[in-house]
Protein backbone atom coordinates (compact mmCIF):
# COMPACT_ATOMS: atom_id res chain seq x y z
CA UNK A 1 0.00 0.00 0.00
CA UNK A 2 1.10 3.54 -0.57
CA UNK A 3 1.95 5.88 2.20
CA UNK A 4 -0.47 8.86 2.54
CA UNK A 5 2.47 11.26 2.72
CA UNK A 6 3.66 10.05 -0.70
CA UNK A 7 0.25 10.89 -2.17
CA UNK A 8 0.43 14.37 -0.61
CA UNK A 9 3.96 14.85 -1.96
CA UNK A 10 2.83 13.79 -5.42
CA UNK A 11 -0.11 16.20 -5.30
CA UNK A 12 2.18 19.06 -4.20
CA UNK A 13 4.65 18.19 -6.96
CA UNK A 14 1.92 18.13 -9.63
CA UNK A 15 0.57 21.48 -8.37
CA UNK A 16 4.03 23.04 -8.57
CA UNK A 17 4.54 21.71 -12.09
CA UNK A 18 1.15 23.04 -13.21
CA UNK A 19 1.94 26.47 -11.76
CA UNK A 20 5.33 26.48 -13.52
CA UNK A 21 3.73 25.59 -16.86
CA UNK A 22 1.07 28.28 -16.48
CA UNK A 23 3.58 31.09 -15.74
CA UNK A 24 6.92 30.44 -17.50
CA UNK A 25 9.82 32.66 -16.43
CA UNK A 26 10.58 35.70 -18.58
CA UNK A 27 14.09 35.83 -20.05
CA UNK A 28 15.53 39.33 -20.55
CA UNK A 29 16.05 40.24 -24.22
CA UNK A 30 19.73 41.14 -23.68
CA UNK A 31 20.46 37.72 -22.15
CA UNK A 32 18.66 35.94 -24.99
CA UNK A 33 20.64 37.96 -27.57
CA UNK A 34 23.95 37.02 -25.91
CA UNK A 35 22.98 33.34 -25.71
CA UNK A 36 21.92 33.24 -29.36
CA UNK A 37 25.11 35.09 -30.37
CA UNK A 38 27.25 32.53 -28.55
CA UNK A 39 25.30 29.69 -30.14
CA UNK A 40 25.77 31.15 -33.63
CA UNK A 41 29.51 31.46 -33.01
CA UNK A 42 29.70 27.76 -32.15
CA UNK A 43 27.92 26.58 -35.31
CA UNK A 44 30.15 25.03 -37.99
CA UNK A 45 30.80 27.28 -40.94
CA UNK A 46 29.62 26.31 -44.38
CA UNK A 47 32.43 25.59 -46.76
CA UNK A 48 32.42 26.01 -50.49
CA UNK A 49 33.48 23.00 -52.51
CA UNK A 50 36.55 24.77 -53.88
CA UNK A 51 37.69 25.59 -50.34
CA UNK A 52 37.33 21.93 -49.31
CA UNK A 53 39.63 20.69 -52.08
CA UNK A 54 42.33 23.33 -51.63
CA UNK A 55 41.08 26.46 -53.35
CA UNK A 56 41.64 27.24 -57.00
CA UNK A 57 44.91 25.24 -57.03
CA UNK A 58 43.15 22.07 -55.94
CA UNK A 59 40.28 22.73 -58.32
CA UNK A 60 42.74 23.21 -61.20
CA UNK A 61 44.47 19.93 -60.37
CA UNK A 62 41.14 18.13 -60.22
CA UNK A 63 40.13 19.49 -63.62
CA UNK A 64 43.50 18.53 -65.13
CA UNK A 65 43.28 14.99 -63.73
CA UNK A 66 39.71 14.63 -64.99
CA UNK A 67 40.67 15.78 -68.50
CA UNK A 68 43.68 13.46 -68.57
CA UNK A 69 41.57 10.53 -67.42
CA UNK A 70 38.95 11.17 -70.07
CA UNK A 71 41.61 11.54 -72.76
CA UNK A 72 43.42 8.35 -71.78
CA UNK A 73 40.14 6.47 -71.41
CA UNK A 74 38.72 7.64 -74.73
CA UNK A 75 41.80 7.16 -76.88
CA UNK A 76 43.88 4.59 -75.06
CA UNK A 77 47.48 4.14 -76.25
CA UNK A 78 48.45 0.94 -78.06
CA UNK A 79 50.31 -0.41 -75.04
CA UNK A 80 47.24 -0.47 -72.77
CA UNK A 81 44.81 -3.39 -72.93
CA UNK A 82 41.30 -2.79 -74.21
CA UNK A 83 38.97 -2.46 -71.19
CA UNK A 84 36.06 -3.96 -73.16
CA UNK A 85 38.02 -7.15 -73.76
CA UNK A 86 39.12 -7.26 -70.12
CA UNK A 87 35.57 -6.92 -68.75
CA UNK A 88 33.40 -8.81 -71.20
CA UNK A 89 35.66 -10.94 -73.31
CA UNK A 90 35.97 -11.09 -77.10
CA UNK A 91 32.26 -11.65 -77.71
CA UNK A 92 31.41 -8.24 -76.33
CA UNK A 93 34.30 -6.51 -78.08
CA UNK A 94 32.81 -7.18 -81.54
CA UNK A 95 29.53 -5.44 -80.77
CA UNK A 96 31.21 -2.41 -79.24
CA UNK A 97 33.93 -2.05 -81.87
CA UNK A 98 31.60 -0.25 -84.28
CA UNK A 99 30.99 2.49 -81.73
CA UNK A 100 34.64 2.99 -80.88
CA UNK A 101 35.68 3.86 -84.44
CA UNK A 102 33.50 7.00 -84.69
CA UNK A 103 31.89 5.66 -87.86
CA UNK A 104 28.44 5.36 -86.30
CA UNK A 105 27.71 9.07 -86.49
CA UNK A 106 28.54 9.27 -90.21
CA UNK A 107 26.24 6.37 -91.15
CA UNK A 108 23.01 8.24 -90.44
CA UNK A 109 20.96 9.14 -93.51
Amino acid sequence: MTDPTEDEDEALFQAAMTAARDAPPVVPAALMARVLGDAAAQQPRRWRLSALIGGWQGLGGLVAATCAGLWIGWSAPEGLPDPVVLMGGDAMAGSVAAFSSFGWDMEEG
